[in-house]
């Protein structure tokens, strides 16, 4: 099952990544065994795209950093694929032994067959629910991709459902 939301377009930049990193928290602290990442962007100011780093799940090793300066006035994507795939690759083996994946996003890159596509599609075909925002430009991607398996939750319920997984587990 993938549990899925949205944001509407009045939500603040960074909400969706704030969620879902207070949702891993919580259920770490409560000691439940959960795997997948977590992303923080850092504010540089009104003229600066933020800096975005990835934390996997149980992993000490620090975040990695998946944006790349490109410079003033440069509009091309910022994000540095290869970074993104180190954190896809060292999550992977948080995979076993977990009873829920967190993931930041369904975003271009998922969208595309790449990033955290693979381990979507890995802990779906384990029966392994996967929780993750979406964004409105990735809606289309994202349910040609996970099927009947999308369930779409409001944002207010991602805890409940996620501790009701893992009381169903028990």
């Amino acid at each position: 099952m993938l549990a899925w939301f949205t944001l509407d377009k009045t939500a603040a930049p960074g909400t969706a990544d704030r969620l879902i990193a207070d949702l891993a928290r919580d259920l770490q602290d409560r000691g439940l065994a959960i795997a997948g990442a977590t992303q923080t962007n850092h504010d540089l100011g009104p003229d600066c795209a933020c800096d975005m780093d990835m934390q996997v799940i149980g992993d000490d090793a620090g975040p990695v950093r998946i944006s790349q300066s490109l410079g003033n006035g440069a509009s091309g994507c910022r994000l540095d694929t290869g970074a993104l795939e180190t954190v896809v690759a060292r999550t992977a083996p948080y995979l076993a032994g977990a009873e829920l994946m967190i993931i930041p996003k369904f975003g271009r890159q998922e969208a595309m067959g790449r990033g955290f596509y693979s381990l979507i599609a890995q802990a779906a075909q384990a029966d392994l629910p996967v929780v993750l925002y979406v964004p409105r430009q990735q809606h289309d991607a994202f349910l040609e991709f996970a099927g009947d398996l999308a369930v779409r939750m409001p944002p207010e319920d991602l805890h409940h459902w996620c501790l009701d997984r893992f009381a169903q587990a028990l």
